[in-house]
């Protein structure tokens, strides 16, 4: 068969150009040659052939595109014709002359000329030669392509014709063109499955090292992968829906640019329904506030990311009026989230009016926005200079990527139709409904509610209808692109009490839009979208009702709507527009049936071969399963009418149908079960009793016979969404198994992760090239939206992308970079996740009910894309045609905590789903060896799917698991321990470990043999895919039943009867396995499994079990000595330093305590504490033992510590315990000779510190606040600023002294927020741990000084008490939680150390947020009693106690132990006097020789030249030093401070040494856990008592600020605006105003000045000489002025403002009987303000509009300036307007200056100014009238009354001259 078409030509084209034509049948185009230089006819004259594998249909569709060609850029479309080939199905000849079409659908007067021939056969289907695809016909010239790129290209390479002919094959086979309303699907009879060698279609390679997943090659490490994806793959419980704690703050730092005129603003700061706002500041359109807001949450994440977050102005808002909106700003908070460190800093939010969206930008609010969670850490960025920050275009608060200039856009979202909708009325209600009506109606009222960007739109209510049509849509208008991310659509059912939702779908726009150069606009359908929830039987308290509001996961379908989304991008400038951004809500035309695409008939089957873990509490009754899509296909309880789209849509298929099943069936004709040719479903199995299994779960007893599922269902065809979704996903999971790999190469420390790495680069460039070739496919195919061809356009260009990048980094992949291109990789990885979510649904998820006792008990959720069959490998769905294990769980809240990590039933399914004309392959993937058992007994009916299959093949196994140690085990008893065992569970078997007692590191070295394990199908599948494991923990109690730990799944290595038990796969080798309890980790399981095949000899055949049962423990068998590691004798030492803050046990104090450390069953006690209160310290310092530990370290068992307090009568009590997981950090390791820098030393410190900021000199100043302390900070350049805890940078100082935390009581859960594990401290164990192989050698205790009794601790300092003088330095706070009901605190601090406690009660900071304390406090103390140090900040309350904001706990006693040297930080220079004196009590050259001396190092030799030798270092510095009165001193000091500067660089006993600094600590609250309610600024210092006392503490209180008075002299104004009518002449036209000037300093707006009033100003001009005086107090360093004032009358004390200097100027037009009117204002910032211009005329509106590029001036540098400056306000369009210019004079001058010159207010004594010399039509004019006169006629009308004058000369001329001429004429005439 074939069809040809002959293009002849194309006419009555436009203009002049190349043309070339494309014809497309089946998804493959043809192209014709190019005609050059054509005009207005295109003679192509050419013939396109296209061989064809099955009958043509008639709803089938050729499509011709006539193009205008161009070489450099692409194709332009000139119109398209598509034609239905139904008549040339019948008549196999056919002329066509037809117009083309644009893309908007509208005929053009281009026409095209065509003949299409279709040659049939009789047979339907034929066998192709490999040329046949491939041969080009010669009368074609042309080329064909697809429309990418050529399945052809990039194949060369080992693959064959064979591979070709079979992609050509299902190219055209699989697509189809068609117009939009007649659609088809795929063609059943185009290729069998058989046909196709599947490995033809992979591309043939040689097998590179690079390429092999670890989980195939079991020599290099046992099946890492089979290991992972199960562990990862099986997480029970859901926590999408679980509330978790959020805080939310935001500081409102000032706003600008405000559009109005003389407003007073406020700013409400809204989340959810939660509003806060600032002050009210008057008379300003840049206000500065500062303001700190803290809302607090406690919701799912879903619930609190969708949140809007709204930023508002309102001007002159009070207690009696709501003000009016200035504009407003909104983004929701999950895009807060999602930025770096979860927060905007310093960044402007553009305000718009959304009731005016002409009016563009209505001004600026300057904030920080920082989203909070549980653990989340606020990193404060550094800080940028003020103009930095000025710079509003350049720091705009949007996230990175949004332009800066937002436009409108209208966001269309329509509502069409919804379906299978749930009842939503108890069955007694419907009951009565029918009995009062007397008809059974629809029992549901539903109506659709769209949400968006903080707004809601709501479709009409279609009274009682399942399938309601509402054809409307809901009009949003917002800024695009919007930052809100979701859309949330829900149908609602309208009662007269209360609406109930019925199911939620929301709308990510990320995923229906790109931004990119080729990106799209959002667009969406028109597509169904599947809503879950709930299931659908209906209650009045419905438990799960959340799960319909789109919290958690769905356990059923509830609906499914039609919509589709699109946005209009707004042009404002528009005349037409509609200003208002309303929701509006239209009605809209019908779309047809077929817009979504064809309905064909889908056919899921599903086969039960085991069901096991049936939870005992329902293992009394029988049980069944079912399976379903949707609410009737498939769903038996909850009984809703079948809508009637289904019968009807099988009905329409007619004959056609019916037709392409029996071809694809056998290909038999006969094979119809009932007229209509409908096969029964059979959704549920039969009911069965359970058999039990063990204690804790049954099992039922499918053996031999398996039962079966089958369900048609119809739906629309859209399973290409789901395969290009497929594809990404095996990528995805193939990339992330490789990498999954390569981190445990890495982790394991074995060889070549690079090459690795380099194979799964190849892989993933490979699959994406590949995706690209296959995903182009079906372009024509029905029902194909905007989204589907643009989002496949974008992911072809992302994954060419992405395999050009995978290419280029592969090469670059090298051993050192190994770690850096994983991360980049990774990115891949959460790329192709994105890509593959596919936004537009098509076949609801499958959900699997266990059913007991008629109730739905558990389920499990399938999505439909991982069943869904394809003939392509890699469109297919995961788990389709697979066996595979299903977990069923509880819904909803029910699966939230414990009851959720509990399996309800684990069954092993076979699951298939496709479309019903395929289905002859349904079966093929179950294990072999079953006969069909059918419902319908008869002949021919292989068409009916099995209701039973029943094996006759099956396999016997032997399971050993080998199960060695478990590690970090869940804590489940009230001692901090527990009593773990084992329950491991394969197929319907389960075995136990052994209890062992009080451990989290259970050794069980137990291998339980699991015979005659019963396993169906082949042997070669069960080899490659086995059943999983599942292994569970419990805690044995003696009372009640065991609780359960934690649970994780292993797959067991296969050995089959012919295969031989030795290296590589044999025997296996010990893995770690991760525990996990719900979603969190539980521990470690160290096991090995291997599934053995038992041949017809019996177990006579298989390996020996290695050594006799275990004597002691009973019949208990051991871990055979091939798998259990290979041992080796090491020696542990331990170092018992003492114990700290240990708590109560059983009411009593702890007083005689004592350590048992244990590992492998060996163990050593520390000496008894005899007192502990008097000396928690040991007195036995080092002790050993040794133990034989496995070789390889990642499988060393932990080290348990543990403390017991010795009792009297011989009694111990547990006090608490540590698990010491990895002892890898605590190996020594001898060090290396060789390497003279590369020394292995308890002392080195790694030297990837983080961030070590060198503040600059503005910056100290602004942190350290008084005069010494900021002069200090002046030449010490390099104070170390420390934006975490100092711990954090310097190892907690654990160099050599380690602090392990001692546990007690039961472990807390995720969900449990009341229990922490801070809160299952009892104390702290002190000390440290030091294991080696034996022997060690002997060069070690060779050395001099090497004493035996210490071990490797030598040199270490002893542990008696010594007293030491501790001094805190306090610098501030920031961003402390509020905690008054007026959003401030009023903070203090409080020291604890041991008993001592010091209170700052009395100066408390008043409402402040942001606190300077500037305090240092001395305590003394004795280490060890005295060592925890709590710095807090409390808030002071007048009544009640005050509150804790938070705390932070200091461990001085490993600080001043270290050998980082932290008792005081360490200066960059050495000073004998002044404030930058040197701290220490010792010296440099003091400092030097100790470390010297303790590291037996050669040194320090002073030399001369200024050079000092330490080691093998040479170092230089200066050796002269000034004192006091300026003498020159010869010194070593800077020598000897330049080599401590250095330590680090020293080798061996070298360090990094704790610089000069300040550290920036979290202060945490209890009631709090994980949140930061602020951070304190601080450092502390530590001198020990019996060295020389230090000096004097440095003071670092706040500096004061300085007093000035600022002088400003309104000299003039000029062209100020007229705004009053002038009454003299009673004329409009003429405006006069009554001028004067209003002045205040930002912050004083109470003492603002006025000047006198110039009257009746008719030029705009105003003669003044007033002076204002403007006192203030100003911190020249943070550049803000200080004010001191009560908040309100009702205020207890007054509270401290820092606000920026600027002075406000406004104009007024005075009014007598009204309001003055505003006329125009200028505000400068005194700090950086445009020079005055010299003149009026030089005066313009730029000095204002272009203040970023005028050079301006500091009024404290300049100290007195003069000139012209514009006056600006607003117009009605808010555009800026010159308003008026003023000359002002400004004097800066101090306090103390200002007194010895005094001046006066106004034009007052003493030093008064001149009275100004102002027009006399300023005074009354009926004093001096001639004046006026002259002032109001001849000043307005001298012009006009000049005129006037000059006519009546002129008319006085022409009448003398008419009088005189008959008389000079007659004497003309007489000639006298």
């Amino acid at each position: 068969m074939a069809l040809a078409v002959h293009l002849k030509s194309a006419s009555d084209l436009r203009g002049k150009g190349d043309r070339i034509a494309r014809v497309t049948f089946r998804g493959l185009s043809f192209y014709s040659r190019v005609l050059e230089s054509c005009e207005d006819e295109a003679r192509f004259d050419e013939v396109f052939r296209w061989p064809i594998g099955s009958k043509v249909d008639g709803s089938e569709m050729l499509e011709i595109q006539v193009l205008n060609h161009s070489k450099v850029f692409t194709n332009r479309l000139i119109g398209t014709f598509r034609m239905v080939l139904q008549k040339v199905v019948e008549e196999g000849q056919l002329e066509v002359s037809d117009t083309l079409i644009d893309d908007n659908n509208a005929a053009i007067q281009t026409s095209v000329s065509i003949e299409i021939k279709y040659q049939t056969m009789d047979g339907s289907v034929k066998v192709w030669s490999d040329g046949e695809f491939l041969d080009i016909p010669e009368d074609c010239d042309g080329t064909f392509q697809f429309e990418t790129e050529s399945l052809l290209s990039g194949h060369s390479q080992g693959s064959g014709s064979k591979e070709r002919s079979v992609l050509s094959a299902m190219k055209l086979g699989k697509t189809r063109m068609s117009k939009d309303d007649h659609k088809k699907g795929d063609d059943p009879a185009i290729l069998e499955t058989e046909d196709l060698d599947r490995k033809a279609m992979r591309l043939g390679r040689a097998i590179d090292p690079d390429n092999i997943s670890l989980a195939s090659v079991t020599a290099v490490t046992t099946n890492v992968s089979n290991k992972r994806s199960v562990k990862t793959r099986y997480q029970m419980e859901s926590s999408s829906g679980k509330p978790v704690d959020y805080q939310i703050s935001v500081n409102v730092i000032e706003a600008r640019q405000l559009v109005g005129l003389n407003m007073d603003p406020v700013v409400c700061v809204e989340i959810g329904d939660e509003k806060k706002y600032t002050s009210m500041k008057e008379s300003t359109n840049c206000p500065y506030y500062n303001e700190y807001f803290v809302f607090d949450f406690h919701v799912p994440p879903d619930v609190m990311f969708d949140k809007i977050l709204k930023i508002s102005v309102i001007h002159s808002k009070n207690l009696l009026r709501s003000g009016t909106l200035v504009g407003t700003f909104k983004l929701d908070v999950g895009t807060v989230y999602s930025q770096p460190d979860h927060q905007f800093y310093h960044k402007w939010a553009i305000l718009s009016d959304h009731d005016d969206i002409t009016a563009g930008c209505k001004g600026y609010v300057k904030c920080d926005i920082a989203v909070v969670g549980k653990g989340d850490n606020i990193k404060t960025p550094h800080k940028a200079s003020e103009t930095d920050e000025d710079d509003i275009e350049g720091n705009l608060l949007l996230p990175e990527g949004v332009p800066a200039e937002r436009q409108w856009a209208r966001f269309y979202v329509k509502i069409y139709r919804a379906e299978g909708l749930p009842k939503m009325n108890t069955s007694i209600m419907a009951n009565m409904k029918k009995a009062f009506i007397g008809e059974n109606k629809d029992l549901v009222d539903p109506y659709v509610q769209v949400q968006f960007a903080g707004q809601k739109g709501k479709t009409s209510v279609q009274k009682s209808s399942y399938e309601p049509i509402w054809n409307e849509h809901i009009v949003f208008t917002e800024m695009f692109p919007p930052l809100c991310k979701r859309m949330k659509v829900q149908i609602r059912d309208s009662d007269k009490v209360n609406d109930v939702a019925i199911g939620t779908h929301f709308i990510d726009l990320r995923k229906i839009a790109n931004d990119g150069d080729k990106g799209f606009l959002p667009t969406l359908g028109p597509a169904w979208v599947n809503m879950y929830g709930s299931t659908r039987n209906y209650t009045l308290m419905d438990e799960h009702q959340d799960l319909n509001e789109g919290l958690g996961e769905g356990v059923s379908f509830r609906a499914r709507l039609l919509v589709s989304v699109a946005v209009e991008i707004l042009d404002t400038t528009s005349t037409e527009i509609v200003s208002s951004t309303e929701v509006k809500v239209e009605p809209v035309s019908n779309i047809s049936e077929s817009a979504t695409g064809k309905v064909e008939e889908f056919f899921l089957f599903g086969a039960f071969l085991e069901a096991t873990m049936i939870d005992r509490k329902i293992g009394d009754k029988p049980i069944s399963f079912e399976v379903n899509n949707r609410c009737n296909y498939g769903n038996q309880l909850d009984g809703v009418s079948k809508p009637t789209g289904a019968k009807k849509k099988k009905k329409e298929g007619g004959t056609e149908s019916e037709e392409d099943e029996s071809e694809l069936i056998q290909n038999s004709s006969d094979e119809e079960v009932e007229e209509d040719g409908d096969l029964v479903s059979v959704s549920s199995t039969p009911l069965l009793k359970p058999v039990i299994t063990d204690r804790n779960y049954f099992h039922l007893p499918y053996f031999e016979k398996k039962p079966c599922i089958y369900i048609k269902s119809w739906w629309q065809d859209q399973r290409r969404r789901l395969y290009n979704s497929n594809i990404m996903d095996k990528i995805a999971d193939k990339l992330e198994e490789g990498l999954n790999d390569v981190q445990e190469i890495i982790k394991t420390e074995k060889a070549f992760p690079e090459r690795r790495l380099r194979g799964v680069l190849e892989e993933l460039s490979i699959g994406c090239s590949r995706f690209v070739t296959l995903a182009n496919k079906d372009q024509n195919q029905a029902g194909r939206t905007r989204l589907d061809r643009e989002r496949l356009k974008s992911c072809m260009r992302e994954m060419e992308s992405m395999s050009q990048q995978a290419k280029t980094i592969r090469t670059q992949v090298k051993k050192k970079t190994v770690k850096d291109k994983l991360k980049l990789v990774l990115n891949f990885l959460q790329r192709l996740r994105f890509l593959a979510d596919e936004p537009q649904h098509s076949i609801p998820d499958v959900f699997i009910w266990m059913l007991s006792n008629n109730k739905r008990i558990a389920y499990a959720r399938i999505p439909s894309k991982d069943i869904l069959h394809s003939i392509v490998d890699e469109e297919m769905g995961k788990d389709c045609g697979k066996v595979n294990a299903v977990f069923l769980r509880l819904p909803g809240k029910k699966g939230f905590g414990p009851a959720g990590w509990t399996v309800q039933a684990k069954m092993e399914m076979y699951l298939w789903l496709g479309l019903s004309k395929q289905r002859k392959d349904f079966l093929n993937g179950l294990p072999c060896g079953f006969e069909e058992n059918r419902a319908v007994k008869g002949v021919g009916l292989q068409s009916v799917p099995p209701i039973s299959l029943s094996y006759n093949m099956k396999q016997v196994f032997q399971l050993r698991a080998h199960m060695y140690q478990a590690r970090s085990l869940f804590a489940a008893d009230s001692s901090g321990l527990s009593d773990p065992f084992a329950r491991v569970f394969f197929s319907t078997h389960s075995q136990v470990t052994e209890v062992l007692n009080e451990t989290l590191c259970p050794t069980w070295d137990q291998l339980l043999v699991f015979d005659n394990v019963e396993l169906y199908g082949e042997a070669a599948e069960l080899r490659d895919d086995p059943p999983i494991i599942v292994i569970e923990f419990y805690d044995q109690d003696t009372v009640g039943k065991a609780e359960y730990i934690g649970r994780t799944f292993a797959k067991p290595i296969t050995k089959m009867i012919d295969e031989h038990y030795g290296p590589p796969r044999f025997p296996p080798q010990l893995e770690y396995y991760q525990v996990y309890r719900g979603s969190s980790l539980a521990g470690d399981l160290l096991a090995a499994f291997e599934l053995l095949q038992i041949g017809p000899a019996g177990q006579a055949e298989l390996p020996p079990i290695d050594g006799p049962t275990d004597s002691e423990r009973g019949p208990i068998l051991p871990v055979p000595l091939g798998i259990r590691p290979v041992l080796s004798k090491y020696r542990i030492e331990v170092l018992f330093w003492g114990l700290r803050d240990l708590k109560r046990v059983n009411l009593a104090q702890v007083d005689r305590p004592r350590v048992d450390i244990e590992c492998a069953g060996k163990g050593v006690q520390s000496s008894l504490i005899q007192n502990y209160k008097k000396n928690p310290n040991f007195s036995t310092l080092v002790k050993w033992f040794e133990v034989d530990l496995p070789e390889n370290e990642l499988l060393h068992p932990p080290l348990n510590i543990r403390v017991v307090d010795c009792r009297a009568f011989g009694r111990y009590t547990l006090v608490g315990s540590h698990a010491v997981t990895s002892l890898r950090k605590f190996i020594y390791s001898p060090p290396d000779k060789n390497a003279i820098n590369n020394w292995a030393h308890a002392g080195t410190h790694r030297n990837t510190l983080a961030v070590l900021e060198e503040y600059n000199l503005k910056t100290l100043s602004v942190l350290f606040l008084s005069v010494h302390y900021n002069a200090f900070c002046y030449n010490k350049k390099n104070v170390s600023m420390y934006n975490k805890e100092l711990e954090s940078e310097f190892d907690n100082f654990e160099d050599w002294l380690h602090t392990f935390n001692l546990y007690r009581g039961k472990a807390g859960d995720d969900d449990d927020t009341s229990l922490t594990d801070d809160d299952r401290v009892v104390g702290r164990y002190k000390g440290s741990i030091c294991m080696y192989k034996l022997p060690l050698s002997e060069e070690i205790s060779r050395d001099a000084g090497f004493d035996p009794n210490m071990g490797m601790f030598q040199n270490i300092p002893h542990n008696d008490p010594i007293n030491v003088l501790v001094r805190v330095f306090v610098v501030r706070a920031t961003d402390l939680h509020p905690a008054d009901i007026n959003g401030k605190a009023d903070p203090y601090i409080v020291i604890k150390l041991g008993k001592t406690e010091l209170k700052d009660k009395e100066n408390y900071i008043s409402k402040q947020l942001n606190p300077v304390f500037g305090k240092s406090f001395d305590i003394q103390a004795t280490f060890p009693m005295e060592s925890m140090l709590t710095v807090s900040v409390y808030d002071w309350d007048l009544v009640g106690t005050d509150d804790l904001i938070g705390e932070t706990k200091i461990d001085l006693e490993n600080r001043f132990y270290s050998k980082h040297r932290a008792t005081c930080g360490m200066a960059s220079t050495y000073s004998i006097h002044g404030y930058n004196v040197w701290r220490d009590p010792q010296k440099p050259t003091q400092i030097l020789a100790k470390l010297c001396k303790e590291g037996k190092l050669d040194g320090p030799h002073y030399g001369p030249g200024g050079r000092v030798k330490v080691v093998n270092r040479i170092f230089m510095g200066p050796t002269v030093i000034e004192d006091e009165n300026g003498l020159k001193k010869q010194t070593d000091e800077h020598l000897a401070l330049t080599v401590l500067n250095h330590w680090e660089d020293i080798p061996k006993a070298g360090c990094k040494l704790v610089r000069e600094h300040v550290e920036i600590r979290p202060l945490l609250n209890p009631e709090k856990p994980g949140i930061e309610q602020g951070r304190i600024e601080m450092w502390v210092d530590m001198f020990p008592m019996d060295m020389p006392a230090p000096g004097p503490a440095i003071d670092i209180s706040p500096r004061k600020p300085k007093r000035y008075e600022l002088r400003v002299i309104i000299w003039n104004t000029d062209e100020v605006i007229l705004e009053d009518d002038d009454y003299f002449t009673g004329e409009k036209s003429k405006k006069m105003s009554d001028i004067y000037v209003r002045g205040w300093l930002k912050g004083q707006q109470e003492d603002k000045q006025d000047t006198d009033v110039h009257y009746h100003s008719l030029t705009g001009e105003g003669n003044f000489n007033w002076r204002f005086l403007f006192p203030f107090d100003y911190l020249l360093a943070e550049e803000k002025i200080v004010i001191s004032k009560k908040e309100s009358m009702f205020s207890w004390d007054e509270t401290e403002y820092k606000i920026p200097a600027r002075l406000t100027l406004q104009v007024w037009d005075a009014d007598h009987f009204s309001a003055d009117d505003f006329l125009g204002a200028i505000e400068l910032d005194l700090n950086r303000f445009p020079r005055g211009a010299k003149t009026a005329k030089q005066c313009s509106i730029d000095m204002v509009q272009n203040e970023q590029e005028l050079p301006t001036i500091s009024i404290f540098k300049q100290k007195r300036v003069k000139g012209w400056w514009p006056f600006v306000a607003c117009d009605e369009n808010d555009e800026m307007e010159l308003r008026g210019k003023v000359e002002a004079e400004l004097h800066l001058i101090t306090a103390e200056e200002a007194e010895k010159n005094p001046v006066g207010l106004g034009r007052s004594e003493p030093d008064p100014l001149e009275k100004p010399n102002r027009p006399d039509t300023s005074l009354v004019w009926f004093l001096n009238p001639l004046k006026s006169i002259r002032y109001f006629i001849w000043h307005n009308y001298r012009w006009l009354i000049l005129k006037s004058l000059a006519a009546l000369l002129l008319l006085l001329l022409l009448g003398l001259f008419l009088y005189s001429i008959p008389g000079y004429l007659v004497k003309k005439m007489l000639g006298a």
